[in-house]
């Protein structure tokens, strides 16, 4: 395994999103955001139009950390280049999107703390691709696909907008919110009671003078507050926590939360309805997920067969495996997908 980049059949190309949805955002995060556009092999040599595919990132992701090389593997964008190398595939452009905020991730959420995530990726960046390039504009061939939040937004983003979005994959996406989640919150509330006086806002503050991560609780609590920001985020900026200082869930918050879980937004008759119409639906994840994010790939399985979505148009699998290091499952996603979503 080569430990440098190899060259692209395709291209791929790095341009800027200036949305009007994220200028003065809560956060005071970039309302300019980096965008990535793979283009396949033959794209300049014909007026062909193209399926896309968008992908979207885990917690914590940026744009730029899908380049990222770890030993002995091929980041993503190789991985798909490679799905289109031979022919064998149809040809679809795929685009990386940035929704990162201040506090790790959006969620891929409208959300009064973090800004409109999911609106700037659905009023702006889909148009501002379709604009730009030669695609399929239609939902029937638009696809979205993520992994761990990212999956989570690829679930929720074509319920949302079933005229936008005809199809997806879910690698190991956030979902079954009573058992994904709750398991963190004791561990938060004691770290806060014990560093932080029990109070976020003396996290938020120390943490904003140092470098990330030079403690060891900063991601479990830094996580937990990106997620609480985007599911029960308050008019006033503001962000209630789904638990009390004993970690113990406070219901009305945590029914919040519950309204965004995938598998009972499938439960709703809008939503399901959504699911029916589907071109192809892609739900996997480890056998061994610590985040017991395989009971959720299951769960909002069962969801999308009750809502009445045709076997032929689902792929479900469990696979051997934990919650990192299976970028390896999206190349094949991604191919099931084009071969589905191409005109």
């Amino acid at each position: 395994m080569l430990p440098w980049s190899s060259p692209l059949v395709g291209r791929i190309e790095h341009e800027t999103v200036h949305s009007a949805l994220l200028r003065d955002n809560p956060l005071g995060d970039p309302h300019e955001r980096p965008i990535y556009v793979y283009l396949p092999p033959g794209y300049d040599d014909s007026d062909r139009r193209y399926p896309v595919v968008y992908v979207i990132q885990g917690y914590t992701g940026n744009v730029a950390m899908w380049f990222n090389r770890t030993p002995f593997r091929r980041p993503f964008p190789e991985l798909a280049d490679d799905v289109f190398a031979d022919g064998s595939t149809p040809p679809a452009i795929v685009v990386y999107v940035d929704a990162w905020t201040a506090y790790g991730g959006s969620q891929f959420l409208d959300s009064p703390a973090t800004g409109r995530y999911h609106s700037y990726l659905c009023d702006e960046v889909v148009p501002w691709v379709d604009a730009r390039y030669r695609t399929l504009a239609e939902p029937a061939h638009r696809a979205i696909s993520g992994k761990s939040s990212g999956g989570y937004g690829a679930m929720v983003t074509p319920m949302l907008r079933p005229d936008l979005f005809g199809a997806l994959a879910t690698h190991a996406g956030d979902a079954l919110f009573d058992v994904c989640y709750p398991d963190g919150f004791p561990k938060v509330a004691r770290t806060l009671r014990d560093e932080y006086d029990g109070d976020y806002a003396n996290f938020l503050a120390d943490r904003g003078k140092r470098i990330h991560g030079t403690r060891d609780s900063d991601l479990e609590l830094i996580e937990i507050y990106g997620y609480a920001a985007a599911y029960s985020g308050n008019e006033d900026g503001s962000v209630s926590l789904p638990f009390d200082d004993t970690g113990a869930l406070v219901p009305d918050v945590w029914a919040r939360w519950l309204a965004w879980d995938p598998v009972r937004m499938a439960g709703e008759p809008r939503y399901a309805e959504a699911l029916r119409g589907m071109t192809a639906i892609w739900i996997d994840a480890g056998r061994s997920d610590e985040y017991y994010l395989d009971l959720g790939a299951t769960a909002f399985h069962r969801a999308v067969v009750a809502a009445g979505v045709p076997d032929d148009r689902v792929y479900f699998e469990l696979f051997d495996g934990r919650h990192g290091a299976i970028e390896y499952r999206y190349p094949l996603a991604l191919a099931w997908l084009c071969e589905r979503i191409a005109a």
